[in-house]
């Protein structure tokens, strides 16, 4: 019966998210050429604001745990498990104060109204997952560019998403290309739980009446403690928290 009801509201989902694209990819364009990175980001703040909103539609709720722990004014390296596209309209939103920015695949940088145009010019990196050197290359530049503007990375250290909410192992490069490059940073990592529900039966139709919970855990500075302690405390924390 609920996937019975799921599809007209699917509709409606789909057809406020698409406007919501379409509406934004010209105020971003205005925002970012005319009066640069600061309206730009608050452009890309409503978009996503709009976006989770969009989703109350489907009887979606969110909670932030522990959103105070945030530093500001240093830059962070945000690691959490990655479960849908959810995650990241969440984490813009919700964690907007610490102006967070993505290591993304290369195909979300072209033909996505709104999403393609903030990968491209809003601080993040694209990176090509068939070339090693350069998505390191890539993920290097990102750790120099929240090193010097007190900004934040976040990485989804599995990789791919997990379809069930299982998490998959987590890989240790790109944290350690963060870690190396950006030593001022403080680490935080994150667990998302629910997300993946949201598209339990696939792109159409939606999930219906999920509760997603971001779970910001305790951050700590990287410097001076060995990338393999900061990996497996990362791992353990995020891992720990995930209730399938």
């Amino acid at each position: 019966m609920q996937k019975l009801i799921s599809y007209p509201l699917s509709i409606i989902y789909y057809l406020l998210f698409l406007v919501t694209l379409l509406i934004f990819h010209p105020i971003q364009w205005i925002c970012f050429n005319l009066f640069g990175y600061n309206a730009h980001k608050k452009s890309v703040d409503a978009l996503n604001f709009f976006l989770t909103a969009n989703t109350y539609v489907l009887g979606t709720t969110y909670k932030v745990e522990n959103l105070e722990r945030l530093p500001e004014g240093v830059p962070l390296i945000i690691a959490a498990n990655h479960q849908s596209l959810y995650d990241i309209s969440g984490i813009i939103w919700f964690m907007r104060k610490v102006h967070p920015k993505f290591i993304s695949k290369i195909e979300l940088g072209r033909g996505i109204p709104s999403i393609s145009y903030n990968l491209n010019h809003g601080g993040s990196v694209l990176i090509d997952r068939k070339d090693a050197k350069q998505s390191l290359s890539s993920i290097k530049k990102m750790a120099d560019y929240i090193e010097e503007n007190k900004r934040s990375a976040v990485i989804f250290p599995e990789g791919t998403r997990s379809k069930t909410g299982v998490p998959g192992p987590f890989a240790e490069n790109g944290l350690k290309i963060l870690c190396k490059y950006a030593p001022s940073a403080y680490m935080v990592p994150v667990t998302i739980n629910n997300s993946w529900k949201m598209t339990k039966w696939g792109s159409f139709p939606m999930g219906l009446g999920n509760k997603l919970t971001f779970t910001i855990h305790e951050p700590f500075a990287i410097k001076g403690i060995p990338f393999s302690e900061v990996f497996e405390r990362v791992e353990r924390e995020v891992v720990g928290d995930i209730k399938v």
